[in-house]
């Protein structure tokens, strides 16, 4: 699929398309593409995926290309605290519908919205995650530049934990109802667990898909601000082994201008 533009911002890669459904074809190919790359030396791979609208056209192709699934294990990123066992708007929910049921994973690792103890949970999680080393990452990115729920200075680059409790900034709340999760911002639960921002980069290789108009601001912070907390999607200019995909609607403020450090072919 072509893409429209390509560039870097410090040693972040990225690839601009047409709409969302090139994008979603382009990053499915590339993901699946590293998948098969590294069946050839290990036996399992190991995959964090993100339940966000963000995904859809992505994990939509994903899963109609030639891959080993019973070689891959699944983790998902983030999971509200204190909704009702079986809502759908838990993200494990959204991503057994979008694949986690859909293709033959060897396992599929869910954080539970409702536990007993929520350290506990996440003393669980983080075990699995050292079990299972992650190799690849796919995400989107939030309307506040939050990656899963680290929203602007909850995010630690240095986080010593890799799965915690956070408290919700209404931003990341209000982009639930935005996107037609809930009817109303009292709705949204307040906390969730979330993988740490060093949990989410500990793999060999990330893919973010970033599309859609109510994503340039928050790309625009991504590409152009200081690396730094308060927008923490910029971590991700740090990254050599990562590729960023956007569609027109998300580049929109960065595409056609001259911004450091954004550089285009």
């Amino acid at each position: 699929m072509p893409i429209i533009k390509k560039g870097t911002a410090d040693q972040l890669e990225i690839r601009i398309f047409e709409n969302r459904e090139q994008l979603g074809d382009d990053a499915a190919k590339t993901v699946a593409d590293k998948i098969n790359e590294l069946h050839q030396t290990q036996e399992v791979v190991n995959i964090i995926f993100a339940a966000a609208a963000s995904q859809n056209e992505f994990l939509a192709r994903l899963i109609t290309l030639d891959i080993d699934w019973t070689r891959v294990n699944a983790f998902h990123m983030d999971e509200y605290i204190g909704l009702p066992v079986g809502a759908p708007q838990h993200f494990s929910y959204f991503l057994g519908g979008q694949i986690f049921n859909r293709v033959p994973f060897a396992n599929v690792f869910i954080l539970n919205g409702a536990p007993d103890d929520t350290e506990a949970e996440c003393q669980r999680y983080s075990g699995l995650l050292m079990q299972y080393p992650t190799d690849i990452t796919c995400m989107g990115i939030g309307e506040n530049t939050h990656l899963a729920f680290n929203d602007p200075f909850i995010a630690d680059f240095n986080d010593s934990k890799l799965v915690k409790v956070v408290e919700l900034h209404d931003a990341s709340r209000q982009q639930q109802v935005n996107e037609g999760c809930f009817d109303a911002l009292a709705e949204v639960p307040k906390i969730a667990f979330t993988l740490t921002v060093p949990a989410l980069l500990k793999a060999k290789a990330i893919y973010s898909m970033v599309p859609g108009p109510s994503k340039s601001q928050a790309v625009y912070h991504t590409l152009v601000d200081e690396i730094s907390e308060k927008y923490p999607s910029t971590i991700l200019r740090t990254l050599p082994n990562a590729v960023l995909f956007l569609d027109q609607a998300s580049a929109e403020m960065v595409q056609e201008s001259e911004l450091q450090p954004v550089v285009f072919e």
